[in-house]
């Protein structure tokens, strides 16, 4: 790849940083700016891409769970999603067709269906990387939005199988044998160890299961996906998936590149991109309505369907189709390029402050909501907590852990991931299912015997939030936090958290604390040479 596609980038992706943007939006931009100077999409730049692309399913997949799918609200949603937003947008350009006389939109209208079926897909790229910015993977709302985004790579795969004639081999039967290889895998995963083998071992996992899939005609992308299923249930999954995080992101910057580098747009062009974005809204509205119907709560049907509104890479795969077997005009590419940017700008744009307008508009939003919630839904209770650790992970665990020590059944925790509460729940420890960014949670929450709370996040946008939802929620106890970064204390205390522990130094003290009172040396004096 070019050195100037890596200036590039890192110009524009610092930019964002410094505008408080995601750098995705950074990368975009540097794509098309490339392409203005001249630049062209090549094979290293499309490898590098695809590369991204088939760590970033993996990693999802290590981070799944079958029955997830399952779910009504998954399939079917996704289903009567795809279904009547093909109808509406298929409607929507036929009147366009009929009221301007434009060359782009005079075409049959099963090709008409074809724009519109490219359309109906949400981008798997953008969703993840905003969840994984945010710390959200995890949450309910997170699950389910990528639960839709697999529902919709499945249809993916079954439409390229008739759109291509690529039917997959009568010998992919044989791909069934990785369910009973599982307990092999995971003793490979297992003797990986902790270093540089990890990475690698995920290396081979996901770009074997992509290769294994394709020699059997069926879509590599969903070997990866699979592959990392059959992991999830490993204790290093999570492991292995923070392993791979650096690889993927350096990776998937080639993937944006691409998007801006597919051709260069024309004022039309860009009118047209713009059109398709305004239909965002009803792509939103119309996952939010089918999410309450199906007994969501509000806050988790608004956040889904706001991470949902955009357009999918896939597009673009379904339009060289079309293309290919001249169905489309080529400049259809160009459009569903620059529309699929455009979308991903707006949704990392509007779900920075998801969670406020949440709060600022949840009356209207409830009206909406299912009197009787889903059994997963239910608010739970922290009957006689006196402190509660917000977050169990390695971090939150281990307070946990201490706490309960001295304090016993008085000491509660909360993590936003469900499969790690029943696991704890397993083991007799009092923790609770519950996201922390929930202002539901916490109006249904009864706070008034808290007197300590520890939120024990990575993400200091996610303490904040959860600290105004306390705050809000009439809790008056003393809250403790994390940060990873000593840049991040002040803007903590600065938002009513009483006490930030430096997540670094705080390990370093507490190590040599307990070092000399193991050793039996407190109340021993030294000088210093």
């Amino acid at each position: 790849m070019d050195i100037i596609f890596l200036l590039v980038a890192f110009g524009f992706g610092l930019v964002a940083k410094f505008a408080h943007l995601p750098p995705l939006i950074g990368f975009l931009a540097a794509g098309f700016v490339l392409n203005a100077l001249g630049y062209e999409n090549n094979d290293t730049l499309r490898m590098i891409a695809d590369l991204g692309i088939t760590i970033m399913l993996f990693t999802i997949g290590l981070k799944l769970h079958l029955k997830d799918l399952t779910a009504k609200s998954v399939w079917l949603a996704s289903l009567a999603h795809m279904g009547i937003w093909i109808a509406f947008c298929t409607l929507c350009l036929m009147l366009i067709s009929m009221l301007i006389a434009f060359k782009l939109f005079a075409i049959p209208m099963s090709t008409l269906a074809l724009v519109a079926f490219a359309f109906s897909f949400s981008s798997t790229v953008c969703v993840v990387k905003i969840l994984e910015e945010s710390g959200e993977v995890k949450s309910r709302h997170g699950k389910l939005a990528i639960g839709i985004l697999v529902m919709q790579d499945i249809v993916a795969v079954v439409f390229l199988v008739f759109a291509t004639g690529l039917v997959p081999s009568l010998y992919a039967l044989a791909l069934l044998l990785l369910i009973p290889a599982q307990p092999f895998l995971h003793r490979l995963l297992m003797k990986s160890g902790h270093g540089e083998m990890l990475p690698l071992t995920g290396f081979i996992f996901a770009f074997g299961a992509y290769h294994l899939f394709s020699l059997f005609d069926v879509k590599g992308d969903l070997g990866a996906l699979i592959a990392g299923i059959l992991l999830a249930s490993h204790p290093k999954a999570n492991e292995l998936s923070k392993a791979l995080l650096g690889f993927k992101d350096l990776f998937l910057i080639g993937f944006f590149l691409t998007i801006g580098l597919t051709a260069m747009p024309s004022l039309t062009m860009v009118a047209i991109a713009l059109g398709f974005c305004v239909l965002l809204v009803f792509k939103f509205g119309l996952f939010f309505w089918l999410f309450t119907k199906l007994q969501l709560r509000a806050r988790t049907a608004f956040l889904s369907a706001l991470l949902l509104a955009n357009y999918s890479e896939f597009g673009l795969i379904v339009g060289a189709v079309a293309v290919s077997a001249n169905l489309l005009d080529a400049q259809w590419l160009v459009i569903l390029a620059l529309a699929t940017a455009l979308s991903f700008i707006l949704t990392s744009v509007l779900y920075r402050r998801a969670h406020t307008t949440f709060s600022h508009n949840k009356n209207l939003l409830k009206r909406y909501e299912n009197p009787t919630p889903l059994p997963q839904d239910v608010y739970p209770n922290l009957a006689c907590g006196k402190i509660l650790v917000i977050g169990m992970g390695r971090v939150g665990k281990g307070a946990f852990h201490a706490l309960h020590q001295q304090m016993g059944e008085q000491v509660w925790g909360m993590d936003a991931d469900p499969q790690k509460v029943k696991h704890l729940v397993s083991l007799g420890k009092n923790v609770i299912t519950g996201d922390g960014e929930d202002i539901d949670l916490w109006e249904n929450l009864d706070v008034s015997k808290l007197q300590l709370v520890l939120i024990a996040l990575p993400s200091v946008e996610d303490t904040i939030n959860i600290t105004y939802q306390l705050k809000q929620s009439g809790y008056t106890g003393k809250l403790a936090a994390i940060a990873r970064y000593e840049d991040e204390v002040a803007p903590l205390v600065e938002q009513g958290v009483d006490r930030v522990f430096n997540f670094f130094t705080e390990a370093g003290l507490g190590f040599a604390e307990e070092s000399i009172q193991w050793a039996g040396l407190q109340n021993d004096k030294y000088v210093v040479p």
